[in-house]
């Protein structure tokens, strides 16, 4: 998503400050975030100083030392000193992933390198960032994926589609794309390995990536979790779910957030309720004062 941002983030002294974007340089890890001064976008460092000044008729974010930034109708690629790397020359340009950045020419895309030299042909009428190898690509109104020399590794067949995350990617069967295409609804939700066959055939009415060998899944409006089988772990049965890390996971019951295991024993409340428990025990401290 592009930012032309206007309208958004603090205004500070006639000057718009937008959310951070991160990029590294070398080994010491930088921030830079977006500002715009007189109608035009630049970037600051974290200490607030301008890095790049303010030149740019819309920015994107850093991504493996590039960001995208437009000037009238085209985008090109700047480096992090504010250079330009990548001519202006695209009528749509994306964040790169696995040194590959999603362009537009006319109406189809295709893929750079970071020498803005075309890799994959613009081809498609959308396509998404590459992930372990393979990427997302619509061919009317239908996904599948490519490799990265642009040969067709999974047939366009999907109503949606995810990246491919630890070996499975989430497809939809039978669900109405909308307007542009990026989501579906209805339908059920599956999961496929890299050659296009179904590792888990398309049941759920929605599914979150596998995380730790598990994966939050939506039955009947009731979240639980499945193994790489597609077999029940945890049952179905919170409100909301997230994936695991570090062996536990953030569930939902009513407005009750938790910690289970993967067994799905209760552990402990989640910094969420604990987060949310410390705002409300402010909020009536605050009124109380007034």
């Amino acid at each position: 998503m592009k930012r032309s941002f206007r309208g958004f983030g603090a205004i500070l002294i006639g000057i718009s400050v937008m959310v951070f974007y991160g990029y590294t340089l070398g080994q010491e890890s930088q921030t830079l975030r977006a500002v715009e001064i007189g109608r035009k976008w630049g970037f600051l460092n974290e200490e607030g100083q301008i890095v790049i000044q303010p030149q740019f008729d819309a920015v994107g974010t850093f991504s493996e030392g590039l960001a995208e930034v437009r000037v009238g109708k085209k985008w090109g690629y700047i480096d992090n000193a504010g250079i330009i790397a990548i001519h202006l020359q695209f009528d749509a340009a994306r964040t790169f992933s696995e040194g590959l950045a999603e362009v537009k020419v006319g109406n189809k895309w295709g893929y750079i390198d970071s020498m803005g030299r075309i890799v994959i042909r613009p081809q498609f009428d959308d396509i998404r960032k590459f992930s372990e190898g393979l990427a997302e690509v619509r061919v009317g109104s239908k996904w599948g994926f490519i490799n990265g020399k642009g040969g067709i590794a999974v047939k366009p067949q999907f109503d949606g589609s995810f990246r491919f995350f630890d070996g499975m990617a989430m497809v939809n069967v039978g669900g109405i794309p909308d307007r542009k295409y990026t989501l579906v609804r209805g339908g059920k939700w599956g999961y496929i390995d890299k050659t296009g066959k179904y590792a888990i055939s398309p049941r759920f009415d929605y599914v979150m990536d596998f995380s730790e060998e598990l994966a939050a899944v939506k039955v009947s409006n009731k979240w639980g979790y499945v193994d790489k089988t597609g077999k029940a772990v945890i049952r179905p049965q919170f409100e909301d779910a997230r994936n695991f890390s570090a062996g536990l996971a953030e569930v939902r019951i009513g407005k009750r957030w938790i910690l289970i295991d993967r067994t799905g024993k209760y552990v402990r409340f989640s910094d969420i309720e604990k987060e949310q428990k410390e705002q409300k025990k402010e909020k009536t401290s605050t009124d109380e004062a007034d």
